[in-house]
């Protein structure tokens, strides 16, 4: 039987290798630090909330037991990280960062930044989102094998489609995901989800105001994301709230497509500026953000979503 991947493989690995050369995995430290690449990786799991435990962090990085549970006292003893009992299970160990492993992880993202941007300007636009998505779907093709998975198909694009006002259901689905998603994530409990379908009950009691407006993300008829614009802020300007994508929506460019919507309907509104609040450690939604205009203009300590975390305000200026 002829290999179906005949001069792929040897493509890839190349490639493969190249890049771990080119991105600094062959030497002792990483971006700019003094770690080594698996702390590295570690304060960027621990920094957006993937790695809640040290648990977390042997399925994500690939580590031994014994090698997460020396780095994470490695960077216990360094300052980079504290430990705090889990309010559900005393004998799980949440980890987060210091104000110090804050300030480690900006300069990573930082270097890291700068050196992705300076690779991506050597490229055309094509390539440049063909080199996005073909490493996604590597990389994800790499950790299910790891893991002894079978990736799903992908789905048809006319399984998924963008909706935009009230629906049946639309309340308790939008909830629904912010509860899952930032349990998971940050520890959040009742008080937000509880927060988030009140505001998002109230404002859908105001879309009878056509500046205001909700659109979700569905596949078939199920809401897999959401995105609302609430155009009654002050100065005339419009609130961007709740925006989310389910677990099994991510990767599938759902979610620019929903801020791409609107951002689209704000310009066509002429508001001021449009406004969000958000919270530190979500930095794949940060870079959505930025590459779409927005800029970060205000940082708070904050505990309106029933846990204490750094609040960050963006704004992206209206259209001229």
């Amino acid at each position: 039987m002829s290999n179906p991947f005949v001069g792929l493989v040897p493509q890839l690995r190349q490639a493969s290798r190249q890049m771990v050369r080119e991105l600094g995995f062959l030497q002792n430290t990483l971006a700019a630090t003094d770690y080594p690449p698996s702390a590295v990786h570690a304060l960027l799991e621990i920094g957006q909330g993937n790695a809640l435990t040290a648990s977390d962090l042997v399925l994500l990085l690939g580590l031994e037991k014994s090698s997460v549970s020396r780095l994470v006292r490695k960077l216990l003893k360094a300052g980079e990280i504290s430990e705090q009992a889990d309010a559900q299970d005393a004998r799980s160990k949440r980890l987060q960062l210091t104000a110090q492993g804050a300030q480690t992880l900006g300069g990573i993202d930082r270097f890291a930044q700068a050196q992705v941007a300076a690779a991506l300007a050597q490229l055309s636009g094509q390539q440049q989102r063909g080199a996005a998505t073909g490493i996604a779907d590597y990389a994800r093709a790499l950790r299910a094998v790891r893991l002894g998975e079978v990736l799903e198909p992908p789905e048809p694009p006319e399984c998924w489609s963008i909706a935009c006002g009230y629906r049946p259901g639309v309340i308790g689905r939008i909830a629904e995901m912010h509860a899952s998603y930032y349990a998971a994530r940050a520890g959040f409990g009742q008080p937000f989800e509880s927060l988030v379908a009140a505001d998002m009950a109230e404002l859908m009691g105001r879309l009878h105001n056509p500046r205001n407006q909700v659109w979700v993300a569905l596949r078939g008829e199920r809401i897999v994301g959401s995105i609302a614009i609430d155009g009654e802020g002050a100065g005339g300007e419009a609130i961007l709230r709740c925006f989310i994508l389910d677990d099994s929506a991510r990767g599938q460019g759902l979610g620019r497509r929903l801020l791409v919507e609107a951002l689209d309907f704000c310009d066509q509104w002429g508001f001021a500026a449009t406004r969000l609040w958000t919270f530190k450690g979500l930095d794949a939604a940060r870079t959505l953000y930025e590459q779409h205009g927005f800029e970060r203009v205000q940082e708070q300590p904050g505990e309106q979503w029933g846990v204490a975390v750094t609040e960050q305000c963006f704004v992206r200026a209206g259209a001229a």
